[in-house]
């Protein structure tokens, strides 16, 4: 495979995964610049600045009971110079933690969510400087769809 930047950014992407299966936010935030700006599924609009994605982050975590399961398909990653982008989607599962799931909710979650993450390589190696989380909506409903499959 070789140590191309493509397969650097790859190794980083399992890395962020891995760290969100165990909810290890200190190894995850690691992968962050300090100046990162996140886009996700929940409000606000956006988090700036890794206090905020961390914060993010922990309640991401505290949703669920036990580790995340986290699989990811359809991952492409381009990379040129110091830059590199990747889209992907990801399967998010597992056993919701008692206070975060409401009446409505069954008691495990499973949903597929896109991606992209955009990232810069530092003198520390490749940093994921933006992310973007998304659902699909129907528009008809405006409400999020979160039973489609790829």
């Amino acid at each position: 495979m070789g140590n191309t930047p493509e397969n650097e950014v790859a190794a980083l992407l399992d890395e962020r995964v891995e760290a969100c299966r165990v909810k290890d936010i200190d190894r995850l935030m690691a992968l962050y610049s300090p100046d990162v700006v996140y886009f996700d599924v929940v409000p606000p609009l956006h988090f700036t600045g890794t206090d905020s994605v961390r914060r993010n982050f922990r309640r991401w975590f505290d949703e669920y009971e036990g580790p995340i399961g986290l699989t990811t398909v359809h991952q492409q990653v381009a990379a040129s110079g110091d830059v590199a982008f990747a889209h992907m989607i990801h399967h998010d599962t597992g056993p919701l933690d008692a206070e975060s799931a409401t009446h409505e909710q069954v008691e495990d979650r499973s949903l597929w969510l896109r991606s992209t993450v955009c990232l810069r390589r530092t003198e520390q190696g490749w940093r994921i400087t933006h992310e973007h989380i998304s659902l699909p909506v129907d528009l008809r409903t405006m409400q999020a769809v979160l039973d489609l499959t790829p």
